[in-house]
C-alpha cells in the first residue's frame, strides 16, 4: 500500500463561504471544529444529546450502517435544539472496522492498548458517517466515507509513552492518523486523510452545495 499525503480526495476546494448555508455542527469534537475552522466555514456548534459511547452496535450489522446512523442520531438531536432558520445541521461519527470488528473510542488505557496491539502490522478500515438536515425543510442526506489504513509494527516503549500522553482518549481506534504520522508511526492510509480524522471536508462542501442549489 503507498502512502497518499494527501490524495486528490482530501484536496480542499476554493470555496466562498457567503455561497454556503449556514452550518451548525452536531459534535463538541475539537478535531472537527478546528477542520472547519482550517478552511473557513463559519458555524454553530450544538453538541448532539446523545452519547454515542453508550450506544454499542448490534452483533450482526453492516459497520456502514451502524456509522450513517450513529451521524443521524447526533444531527437529528441537535436538530431539536437548533433554532437558526435556513441552516443545516451536521452530524458526524467515526468509527473503525478491524477483522470485521467495529471499534470506537477506547474505554480506558488498558483498552486502548489493546486496540493499538491488535491493529499493528495489519490493515483496518476507517469509515466516517456524516448526515446533514435542513432546519427549514425536509432535506436531508446521509453517506460514509471509507478510507484504508496500515499500521506498521510499534515498540512497547512508544506504545508506553503515547499512552502517558493521553492523546488517544476520545479517539476512533486510539489514535489521530495525522498526529502520529508526524509522530514517527509506520502508517500509510488509501483514502482522505481529513475523513479519517473526522471529517470528509470536500464531500461535505460538495453536498451543501446542493442544499444551496434547491
Amino acid at each position: 500500500m503507498n502512502a497518499i499525503t494527501p490524495n486528490p480526495s482530501s484536496d480542499i476546494p476554493d470555496i466562498d463561504p457567503g455561497s454556503l448555508p449556514s452550518l451548525i455542527l452536531a459534535s463538541a469534537s475539537p478535531r472537527r471544529r478546528a477542520l472547519l475552522d482550517e478552511i473557513g466555514i463559519v458555524h454553530t456548534v450544538r453538541p448532539a444529546t446523545i452519547d454515542d459511547g453508550q450506544l454499542t452496535p448490534p452483533r450482526i450489522i453492516d459497520p456502514a450502517s451502524w456509522v450513517g446512523a450513529l451521524a443521524f442520531l447526533k444531527a437529528r438531536s441537535s436538530l431539536d435544539i437548533a433554532r437558526e432558520p435556513d441552516s443545516v445541521v451536521l452530524g458526524a461519527d467515526t468509527v473503525c472496522v478491524h477483522q470485521g470488528e467495529i471499534i470506537g473510542q477506547p474505554r480506558d488505557r488498558d483498552h486502548a492498548r489493546e486496540i493499538i496491539e491488535r491493529m499493528m502490522d495489519d490493515t483496518h478500515e476507517v469509515l466516517t458517517g456524516v448526515a446533514l438536515i435542513s432546519t427549514s425543510t425536509d432535506q436531508r442526506e446521509v453517506f460514509v466515507d471509507r478510507s484504508v489504513v496500515r499500521v506498521g509494527p510499534i515498540s512497547p516503549e512508544d506504545i508506553e509513552l503515547y499512552l502517558d500522553s493521553g492523546q488517544w482518549k476520545g479517539k476512533a481506534g486510539a489514535y489521530n492518523i495525522t498526529e502520529r504520522r508526524a509522530a514517527g508511526w509506520p502508517i500509510e492510509f488509501e483514502g482522505d486523510e481529513f475523513s479519517i480524522v473526522g471529517l470528509p471536508i470536500a464531500r461535505v462542501i460538495e453536498r451543501l452545495r446542493l442544499f444551496v442549489c434547491d
